[in-house]
């Protein structure tokens, strides 16, 4: 029952029917005109940015910057308080899409690129395949199931053909089924903690992977 709860949360969040922990904030990896129109009052005030409606590090950095000054907490995120000071006026709503999800997904998982494997391991001083999995889609607000093998009955399956950034691919690596996962890039790169090398990223298409690759997962 416990297991079938988690499965039933998953799959309310990907079909968005339940909102996400910063859904009330525009930050890294949203784009559109409200991001634009955000830039527009920062680069006013000095600050060395573009608005070019797309949510990246400078934004974050010259958000912090802002918040500081404003005696705020420097999160690099665009609440209701930072946009009202900022603006001058009530926020609007914030819509979230897929692409905004994959996109923080990846930058997240990006990150920890080099982070040892440690087996059980759940946080950035070592991760399993599953654990990292779980800690990155965590930090979009998407909340997974522990094993690899609980989270490859999450989502909708994708052909190969089909695999886009921010898919679960799973691997029959030790045992029968699926006991390896890892987060599709793209051009048949995902993105892993695998026990030899660490949080590194590996091809679809290598011998290895490719022999054990058993199918993907879209959460979003």
């Amino acid at each position: 029952m416990v297991r079938f709860f988690r499965i039933f949360v998953v799959s309310m969040v990907c079909m968005g029917w339940l909102s996400v922990a910063d859904a009330a904030a525009f930050s890294i990896g949203d784009q559109g005109s409200d991001v634009a129109e955000i830039q527009g009052a920062l680069k006013s005030l000095g600050y060395d940015v573009v608005a070019d409606g797309d949510y990246g590090p400078s934004t974050v950095a010259a958000v912090r910057d802002f918040q500081a000054i404003h005696g705020m907490e420097a999160d690099g995120a665009v609440g209701q308080d930072t946009y009202s000071i900022l603006m001058g006026k009530e926020m609007p709503e914030v819509s979230r899409g897929s692409n905004y999800y994959s996109r923080r997904i990846v930058q997240t998982a990006l990150e920890y690129i080099g982070v040892p494997y440690v087996f059980g391991g759940t946080s950035p001083g070592g991760f399993d395949c599953s654990g990292f999995v779980r800690y990155v889609f965590a930090n979009a607000g998407i909340y997974l199931p522990r094993s690899a093998d609980e989270q490859y009955e999450v989502g909708i399956p994708i052909p190969t053909e089909s695999l886009r950034t921010g898919d679960l691919v799973f691997f029959a690596t030790y045992e029968y089924g699926p006991s390896h996962v890892g987060i599709y890039l793209s051009d048949g790169n995902f993105i892993n903690a695998s026990s030899s090398r660490g949080v590194a990223i590996d091809s679809l298409h290598s011998e290895y992977w490719g022999g054990c690759y058993i199918g993907s997962r879209r959460i979003m």
